[in-house]
């Protein structure tokens, strides 16, 4: 497989070793010559210096050929930039990394399904531990084409969730109502601001993100226009 990383920052280097001896092939984007000249003689991989967001820089990295992009450097905002960018060229998978909670609603409005939370990750792993458990992540089992979506249901959109029109291959897996976990049941009802949690065959991710995303989008426009009038 073809692996983009963008950052070479702990993470990358963490992660690039194990796949270059698994052989995979790995392409690392950093913006920094002198850290790229610092690590070129340990990792056996490519590397292409410049800024991940921009256009041009990632079609050096060949999307069409590449498996996955994981965008990985320590701001999140430039992150969430590369990943829709990346997206936008052809990455057929793209990881995006933040390190705020307060930008995992945005992710998911935006069809960034695949957003990674490493202190959350860990913090909960941690917790576990705790308390003598030994919690696996439910993405470990999400293999080949299967596929996360997340939305949250706006205003006149509640309803049951039997009542969903979903795509093919889709079904709920959970709601979250704030800081409550529903694994949902007949007749569960689906109230507004509840995150929905799907999973999805990854052809059904660009009629999903169509239908709910752009709900979501329209959702904000109005409330940017209402704090104007205001």
């Amino acid at each position: 497989m073809r692996i983009v990383f963008i950052g070479a920052g702990q993470l990358t280097l963490a992660t690039a070793p194990i796949l270059i001896a698994r052989r995979h092939d790995v392409v690392i984007i950093e913006s920094d010559r002198d850290k790229i000249d610092a690590i070129s003689e340990e990792l056996d991989c490519g590397f292409i210096h410049g800024d991940g967001t921009k256009p041009a820089i990632l079609r050096e990295a060949g999307p069409k050929e590449a498996d996955l992009l994981f965008c990985l450097t320590d701001n999140d905002q430039n992150n969430i930039l590369a990943s829709l960018v990346g997206r936008s060229l052809g990455f057929e998978r793209v990881v995006t990394r933040i390190s705020s909670t307060e930008y995992q609603q945005i992710c998911a409005e935006l069809g960034l399904s695949d957003t990674i939370i490493p202190d959350q990750t860990i913090a909960r792993t941690l917790a576990d531990m705790v308390e003598g458990r030994e919690a696996l992540e439910l993405s470990t089992y999400v293999k080949g084409d299967a596929r996360f979506f997340s939305y949250r249901v706006r205003e006149g959109a509640e309803g049951a969730v039997e009542a969903l029109e979903l795509p093919a291959q889709t079904r709920v897996v959970c709601v979250y109502r704030g800081d409550e976990f529903i694994l949902p049941q007949p007749g569960t009802t689906l109230r507004a601001k509840d995150e929905v949690v799907l999973i999805t065959h990854r052809t059904h991710l660009g009629e999903l993100d169509e239908r709910y995303g752009e709900a979501a989008a329209k959702e904000r426009e109005v409330a940017a226009e209402n704090a104007a009038d205001q």
